[in-house]
């Protein structure tokens, strides 16, 4: 690459973070949040076996800590969410803690769970 081309790429993808940083700006935080508990939820529930796939995509290691991810950002959140978006997100990963707790073949004592930390116990 002449060094030409790569200022310009250089000046491309600087380009693209400032707009990515300045796209990220215009985002309500409620938005960034609930995208992320999305992702994090969706994600545990594939590695609970809820996917299409499930024996190959069982992984209640990978679960287990998503779960946890999740339970700690809607606990931590949920006052700032409003009452709509945290009882979605709470219902979501109640949902997931169930799972996680079904396709465990020796389940967790009671508020040792998969986010458990953060919910209490879920039965």
């Amino acid at each position: 690459m002449s060094d030409t081309a790569h200022i310009h790429a250089f000046d491309d993808s600087a380009g693209a973070e400032r707009d990515a940083a300045r796209d990220i700006a215009e985002v309500p935080a409620i938005e960034v949040i609930n995208t992320v508990a999305v992702h994090l939820l969706s994600a545990a529930a594939v590695k609970c076996g809820l996917a299409d796939d499930p024996e190959n995509q069982l992984d209640l290691d990978e679960a287990r800590k998503l779960i946890n991810a999740l339970a700690g950002l809607v606990t931590a959140s949920a006052p700032d969410l409003g009452d709509q978006h945290a009882r979605a997100l709470r219902d979501g990963l109640r949902s997931v803690q169930l799972a996680f707790r079904e396709a465990s073949a020796i389940p967790d004592a009671p508020g040792f769970g998969a986010g458990e930390k953060w919910t209490g116990p879920v039965n």
